[in-house]
């Protein structure tokens, strides 16, 4: 392993320890909140949470990565610091203007969804992009300096915050409403609603502790750097909008396509939902390797350097992606417990949406070339393709397999997305991947998963002896093959960290 790849790991571990504990803590809702609402009303949560990450990426517009690229070309600190007041100047100019369209339309906007009843649904939904936006600028800026600490712990006072205010609103405050206390808060119409004043009280804490971590630089658009600001992210943006559908479209395809509709549809993708959270550990570690990788390569490569050490980057990653599709998978039924009870039907299919979130991940370091030499526009064609590709196949299956169908249509959506980003990335920018040692990574995950399911059959506490033997197995070989010093990782991930 490499110099510049421990740096890398390091970073991302240091993203990735404080990361999961964030992750795990909001991870708790899920177990909570499937145990005290049905389908239906879960299948509420999913439904409006799917449709914040495409408006979060329309108000961002892409210049997240903006700024990473031009803060790292910026001549001095004077220069970065107008670069990341003009990309935040930009972005709340657009979430403030979002938010007054979201209150003027609120009738409108409640019916057209389905929640004519609880408009208060869609307000509150808009408040929460608005000023998660709002802090979307100043993370990245504590990303592009390496303030793990900081970063980290404005996470978790916000995933606190949403926790303890759902229990709060789920546990406690109909027990104090019926002895006479806090009656007035409580309205048991309010059903999931309750969720989204949770998410937005939390959002609003950490606008207020972000504000003084910006070392006094206020929103400001300037107009030199705006304008290449907006040329280098508007095709991200409009990749942002397709890649992000790409990613949630098929919740909507659930709930428009199965037969039935209404509550049967709402019950089917609150299953789902249930199910996709259950990959919430490959997301994770694409999430926290994206937190490390974007400033990483965005900043500080340039030709063959960066293609080697992309080359190595995509290597590791997809090892650990077996690693942790392998302990997933095979204990799929351990994690399935998480779950309430009449969610569980559905997590036979978790083994396809954890090779769905792999695959996004494969696209997401096959994309850094485009980012890091400035020809954004390929990912448009790239995400654009997939979206195309999630359509079609979610109107041809959900139908007839229902949230099955959703499933497959995915892995169909991020396999071609994938292929396409290899083929660009050999004609354009040319980086030497392992193919052969990849390739021999996959066959080798997929030959012991396929010996995992063989032994289906046997006792539960033989059965889990063979599966973490397995993954024993592959881990190992991983180590002994790459020479992987995990010592001395463990060193860099500390020195890091501090």
């Amino acid at each position: 392993m490499s110099s510049q790849m421990r740096k890398l790991a390091g970073q991302t571990m240091v993203y990735g320890i404080s990361t999961v504990l964030v992750r795990l803590l909001n991870y708790l809702l899920v177990p909570y909140l499937t145990r005290v609402m049905g389908r239906a009303q879960y299948g509420v949560v999913s439904h409006i949470y799917a449709v914040i990450p495409l408006v979060l990426v329309i108000l961002t517009m892409g210049l997240e990565s903006g700024y990473f690229r031009f803060a790292g070309k910026a001549s001095d600190e004077a220069e970065k610091r107008r670069v990341f007041a003009t990309a935040w100047g930009m972005v709340s100019l657009v979430s403030v203007l979002f938010f007054g369209v979201v209150l003027f339309f609120n009738g409108a906007l409640a019916s057209g969804m389905g929640y004519a009843e609880h408009p208060s649904y869609i307000w509150m939904t808009g408040a929460i992009v608005a000023l998660d936006a709002i802090t979307a600028i100043p993370f990245a800026r504590l990303r592009e300096q390496a303030q793990a600490g900081r970063y980290v712990l404005l996470r978790l006072v916000s995933v606190v915050v949403n926790l303890v205010l759902c229990f709060f609103f789920y546990g406690w405050l109909p027990s104090l409403a019926g002895r006479g206390f806090l009656a007035w808060m409580y309205d048991p119409a309010m059903g999931p609603g309750y969720v989204f004043a949770a998410n937005l009280a939390a959002s609003a804490v950490t606008l207020l502790l972000v504000l003084p971590m910006c070392e006094g630089v206020a929103p400001r658009i300037d107009r030199k750097f705006a304008r290449s600001l907006l040329l280098y992210s508007l095709p991200l943006l409009l990749s942002g909008i397709a890649g992000t559908a790409n990613e949630f479209i098929d919740r909507q395809m659930v709930l428009w396509l199965t037969p039935g509709g209404g509550a049967y549809a709402l019950g089917q993708l609150g299953v789902y939902g249930a199910v996709v959270k259950l990959g919430v550990v490959m997301t994770l570690f694409t999430s926290m390797y994206r937190l490390a990788a974007e400033p990483f390569f965005l900043a500080e490569f340039k030709g063959d350097d960066f293609r080697r050490t992309n080359a190595e980057a995509m290597k590791y990653f997809i090892v650990v992606s077996i690693f942790i599709f392998l302990f997933i998978a095979l204990f799929r039924d351990l994690f399935a417990l998480i779950l309430g009870r009449d969610f569980r039907e559905g997590v036979w299919i978790l083994p396809v949406v954890l090779l769905s979130n792999m695959l996004s991940g494969i696209v997401l370091n096959l994309s850094f070339w485009y980012k890091q030499t400035g020809a954004t526009k390929y990912a448009i064609y790239v995400t654009g393709t997939g979206l195309l590709f999630t359509v079609v196949f979610n109107v041809l299956l959900v139908p007839t397999l229902g949230y099955v169908g959703a499933a497959l249509a995915r892995l169909v959506c991020e396999s071609v997305m994938v292929v396409l980003s290899y083929l660009l990335n050999r004609k354009h920018c040319p980086v030497p991947y392992d193919l052969k040692r990849i390739g021999g990574y996959a066959l080798l995950g997929a030959g012991l998963y396929g010996v995992g399911l063989l032994c289906g059959g046997a006792t539960p506490w033989l059965r889990y002896l063979i599966y973490l033997a397995l993954i024993v197995i592959f881990a190992g070989y991983a180590v002994r093959r790459e020479r992987i010093d995990l010592v001395g990782l463990a060193r860099s991930v500390v020195r890091r960290g501090r």
